[in-house]
């Protein structure tokens, strides 16, 4: 074992440059990073400090950590593909989207087991959808069903008529008649809301996607199956459906995710600690530049406390699951490589690796360097990392 603890740190949505295969999915030209460097006075001299910039150009240069770009290697743009690929299984099937509304047959299943009147049913950003269709939702006591033009299936409702547990309830029962082939809807996303008539306000600690369960065995399953610790931050436990995680920790929000992840390390453990910072794709979706910049240069700050917290047999590797570049047009994901970068104290000359042919070589190296099977996919660089 090369290292005791290894933190996974997933930050959602950066991507860095078209992949290969982005004209197929109408990302042509897409870079979601290197956009807002062209943008934007993005400072970010920490994560500059480890490489992360220089992953848009691929340039060479003298840098504290490993860095590279991972290419996409499954067959969609939605946060489980990723994710799924980062933990070394390869999604043939692409999820389905909804944008022009969900058809009769699931509206109905959900008014007939809900006893609610539905409203919505478009393709929306919530904090609009609430803003617009949240007073009648809080008069009929409706449900708001939307989607964000990911595969997900988002049910808003106001706390004051339908408590937060009797939404989860909602939702884990519209999980079910959703998960046949002809929909295949990745998520289902409760989404609590609160306040009153131009002033609504969603409630992030309500929230809770509802996934389905990884279709083939990831490295979570196989490190909690060698008594390894698997520890997940925040929304990647809703990811992965809880499988394969032995402590989960909430946190909603790129802050939250952060503060838990320093008590963490703190501790003293043997295994995987995995987290996703989810703010920066919500930049993305509403094509917030100057907002996903801001959340960057925020995180930047918090860079150093990471870094100073590692023992010297740690591993920190930061990536990302997909792009959502917010200069692009629409508001729906696109196609990029994403960032790798594997910093850790005892590195004596880090530099920049080739290109990974797949987002699972992160798999592989987590694998390797715990010593459990191979994941089905990816090459690991663990004896790279000198």
């Amino acid at each position: 074992m090369k290292f005791k603890r290894i933190f996974l740190l997933i930050m959602d949505s950066l991507g860095v440059g078209e992949a290969d295969d982005a004209a197929e999915y109408n990302s042509k030209g897409a870079s979601t990073l290197g956009h807002i460097m062209e943008k934007t006075l993005l400072f970010t001299p920490n994560l500059k400090k480890i490489g992360l910039l220089d992953t848009v150009t691929m340039a060479e240069n003298e840098r504290d950590a490993y860095y590279t770009v991972a290419k996409p290697n499954n067959a969609g743009i939605d946060s489980l593909n990723g994710h799924y690929e980062l933990m070394g299984i390869k999604s043939n099937i692409p999820f389905k989207t909804f944008n022009d509304g969900f058809p009769m047959e699931i509206l109905e299943a959900i008014c007939e087991i809900t006893g609610r009147r539905i409203i919505g049913n478009k393709c929306a950003h919530s904090e609009d959808i609430i803003k617009e269709l949240g007073d009648k939702a809080l008069n009929y006591g409706a449900l708001i069903i939307y989607t964000s033009e990911d595969s997900d299936l988002e049910v808003a409702a106001h706390e004051d008529v339908i408590p937060v547990s009797m939404l989860h309830e909602y939702c884990e029962a519209i999980r079910k008649i959703t998960l046949g082939e002809e929909y295949r809807v990745a998520r289902i996303i409760a989404r609590p809301f609160t306040g009153t008539n131009g002033n609504f306000k969603l409630s992030n600690s309500g929230r809770r996607d509802y996934t389905i369960e990884p279709p083939k065995k990831t490295i979570l399953t196989d490190l909690t199956d060698n008594n390894y610790n698997v520890i997940g931050i925040g929304k990647i436990n809703d990811i992965f459906d809880r499988k394969g995680i032995n402590k989960m920790v909430n946190a909603s929000n790129n802050n939250e995710v952060i503060n838990k992840l320093t008590d963490i390390m703190d501790k003293n453990f043997t295994g995987l600690c995995i987290a996703t910072l989810p703010d920066f794709d919500l930049f993305g979706h509403m094509r917030d530049t100057e907002g996903y910049q801001k959340a960057l240069e925020e995180f930047d700050v918090n860079v150093p406390i990471i870094l100073n917290k590692l023992d010297t047999d740690d591993l920190l590797i930061i990536t990302a699951d997909h792009g959502n570049d917010p200069t692009f047009t629409g508001k729906a994901h696109t196609r990029e490589n994403v960032p790798v970068i594997l910093y850790s104290r005892r590195f004596m000359s880090p530099k920049r690796m080739k290109a990974f042919d797949t987002l699972s070589n992160v798999a592989a190296t987590i694998a390797d360097n715990f010593g459990i099977d191979m994941p089905e996919y990816g090459k690991s660089v663990l004896k790279e990392l000198e």
